[in-house]
C-alpha cells in the first residue's frame, strides 16, 4: 500500500511539473510565466520528495529537510516574482 501511494505522490509531483509549463506558452509577462512556473514547479517537487519519504524512510532527516527548503525558499521566490509581475502592471 505504501508502495502505491507513494508512486501516486511521484506521478502527481511529475504532472505539476509538466502543468507549470503550459503558462509559459501564454501572453502575459515573463514574471507572471515564472511565477506560475515556480507554484507548480514547488508543489510537484516536495510532492516528488513526499513519494521518496514514503520510500526510503531511512533518509528521513534529509528528505525533511529538502521539504524545509523548497517550502521556504520557493515560496519566497514565488512572492518574489508575484510582486515584481503585479508592480510592472500598475505604472
Amino acid at each position: 500500500m505504501i508502495d502505491i501511494i507513494s508512486y501516486a505522490c511521484i506521478a502527481i509531483g511529475i504532472f505539476f511539473w509538466f502543468w507549470g509549463t503550459f503558462p509559459l506558452l501564454g501572453k502575459r509577462s515573463v514574471l507572471f510565466k515564472l511565477h506560475s512556473l515556480s507554484v507548480a514547479d514547488t508543489l510537484g517537487s516536495i510532492a516528488i520528495v513526499f513519494g521518496l519519504l514514503l520510500k526510503i524512510p531511512s533518509e528521513w532527516p534529509l528528505l525533511i529537510l529538502v521539504i524545509i527548503t523548497l517550502a521556504i525558499w520557493n515560496t519566497m521566490l514565488g512572492y518574489v516574482l508575484a510582486y515584481c509581475s503585479s508592480a510592472g502592471e500598475e505604472k
